[in-house]
């Protein structure tokens, strides 16, 4: 797994440089096909056979040099080559080549980075070239056959690449805007939490302050201390949309089930009150399944605080066969209709995250509101 990974990491690397350098990725592939078309040149010849001359040789670099710009211009570059190797055939009686590597990577790669027009002008093209260079060189129509059939792979080649390439950006995107949709969903439990709870204080705030002067004290250290909490929260997600790239943000550790007594003491401050139970034993749960665990009953606390006018609610984890039963429940006004909104949806994005499910609905007897999430967490250890 280790090597695998080294060589997966090794390959991402190089191709990251090889699109950060565009310029050097060509220059060594027009050196490349200069070393291949270069090998006819230094084996030794027969003395029937065509002379390796140094006029011949430079002519040859010559249909080699104008690939350093094939991305630039690949119509360009092409017709630069075809005209350079007609003059080479027509002017020289040089050694000739295997395969025309130069006219193959140039349709490979309009084939690959062209819009259809150049694609379908090189295609006319080629229709007139390959059998005119077949007729300079052989006559015959076994080149012919092999000139056509190795230029249509290129073609092929190109458009594969193509097609993998948009593939690839597709997904790129699709990945960015999953990215987007979860840092939108952690900031919107963060802010709707800690606003929630600060609106609820503070409004609470002035009447202690004539009634109950050590409760007015106690709301405005809850505010403080959630406001703080939430601004913790807020820099560790604003770090990740940072730009950098290598040297990550420094970010704080995400919420688990051991953060949990200290959310619901926080709603407690706000005068709701707050059970908690677990069934089946406390078990250690990966970090991000615990995260959303947390999530999901800090968004479910939030909308008993925004919404419910409860004054109780009761939050129970029940672990058994494999399964984190998550349930929040309160007395307050129950379902208002509608399919709820953000919070709601987002809990059920979390637990589908983990191949579970979420729903809410009306509490035991209709009585209520309830929200009830179900996340497969393996049989663990109790």
């Amino acid at each position: 797994m280790g090597v695998r990974g080294d060589v997966r990491g090794g390959w991402e690397r190089a191709r990251n440089w090889a699109a950060a350098n565009p310029w050097a990725v060509d220059t060594g592939i027009a050196l490349l096909v200069q070393a291949a078309m270069t090998m006819p040149f230094v084996v030794p010849r027969g003395p029937e056979l065509e002379p390796a001359t140094w006029p011949a040789y430079g002519l040859t670099t010559l249909t080699v040099v104008p690939l350093v710009w094939r991305r630039r211009a690949p119509l360009a570059v092409l017709l630069a080559i075809l005209a350079a190797s007609a003059l080479y055939r027509l002017a020289l009686e040089g050694p000739g080549q295997p395969l025309p590597y130069t006219g193959l990577v140039g349709v490979y790669t309009i084939a690959a980075l062209s819009p259809a027009w150049k694609r379908f002008a090189t295609a006319g093209l080629l229709v007139v070239a390959v059998p005119a260079s077949v007729w300079l060189n052989t006559q015959s129509a076994r080149e012919l056959t092999f000139s056509l059939f190795v230029f249509g792979a290129a073609y092929v080649f190109g458009r594969l690449t193509d097609a993998r390439q948009r593939a690839q950006r597709v997904e790129a995107e699709r990945a960015a805007a999953r990215e987007r949709a979860r840092i939108a969903r952690e900031m919107h439990d963060v802010l709707s939490h800690a606003v929630s709870l600060m609106v609820v204080q503070a409004e609470a705030g002035p009447v202690a302050v004539r009634t109950a002067p050590e409760r007015a004290e106690a709301a405005f250290e809850a505010i403080s201390e959630t406001g703080r909490e939430a601004m913790v929260q807020l820099r560790q997600m604003l770090g990740l949309l940072r730009e950098g790239g290598e040297t990550p943000a420094p970010r704080e550790p995400q919420p688990d089930l051991s953060d949990l007594p200290s959310l619901l003491e926080r709603v407690r401050s706000g005068g709701l009150a707050v059970g908690y139970a677990t069934e089946g034993g406390v078990r250690a749960l990966p970090a991000a399944t615990g995260a959303s665990v947390y999530r999901i009953v800090q968004e479910a606390l939030t909308n008993v605080v925004k919404h419910a006018r409860a004054r109780t609610v009761d939050v129970r984890l029940a672990h058994a066969d494999g399964v984190l039963r998550v349930t929040v429940t309160d007395d307050g006004r129950g379902p208002q209709g509608g399919p709820g909104g953000h919070g709601l949806v987002g809990i059920r994005e979390r637990a589908a995250a983990h191949g579970g499910t979420a729903e809410a609905g009306p509490g035991p007897g209709g009585r209520g509101f309830e929200v009830r999430a179900l996340l497969p967490v393996g049989e663990g250890k109790g």
